[in-house]
């Protein structure tokens, strides 16, 4: 120690525990944007080319899917709601999934599409599976946790939301 410094505090350097920590700490969202952004990219693409997901009724439709649930579900009210035009809620779900994924993937409006990613999640959670017992088998609770941390922190690397922010502050500091 010198200086009435603790020898902990000196600035990291190359090569340093701190230099690999503060890496790894920037980058650690990286692999959670990855899986969700192709995920949903991949869930909503399933739907919107699945024909027979896309139908009122009939095996593997989303009517017949959502008339099986309504009974189990938190909110029926919400299935009711979908139900009046299931071909539509379907589509604006896929749509929804695939937006979010891409969003997710480029980082672009990154708390936006993950604040999407996260109520899409939560939907299904209180609708298709609510009835999951125990309630760790359902697999759309596990999504929604997955989504806060994104809603909450971005996507502060290899992003088009911290490209923009780097650019703003470029241009900020060039017109003091």
């Amino acid at each position: 120690m010198t200086h009435g410094m603790r020898a902990d505090t000196h600035p990291p350097r190359a090569g340093d525990d701190r230099d690999w920590r503060d890496t790894a700490t920037r980058y650690a969202l990286l692999p959670l944007r990855l899986f969700l952004g192709v995920t949903f990219i991949y869930a909503g693409l399933d739907k919107l080319t699945d024909s027979a997901f896309l139908k009122d009724s009939g095996a593997g439709s989303i009517g017949d899917m959502m008339r099986a649930v309504r009974d189990s579900s938190a909110i029926p009210a919400m299935v009711d709601m979908a139900l009046e035009n299931p071909v539509a809620f379907g589509c604006a779900i896929a749509l929804g999934e695939v937006a979010v994924g891409i969003g997710t993937l480029l980082g672009l409006l990154t708390r936006l599409a993950a604040l999407g990613g996260a109520l899409i999640s939560l939907s299904l959670w209180l609708t298709v599976s609510w009835a999951a017992d125990p309630y760790y088998y359902g697999n759309d609770l596990p999504y929604l946790m997955a989504w806060i941390p994104l809603v909450l922190a971005g996507a502060p690397v290899l992003s088009v939301d911290a490209a923009l922010r780097g650019r703003r502050r470029r241009r900020t500091r060039d017109d003091r």
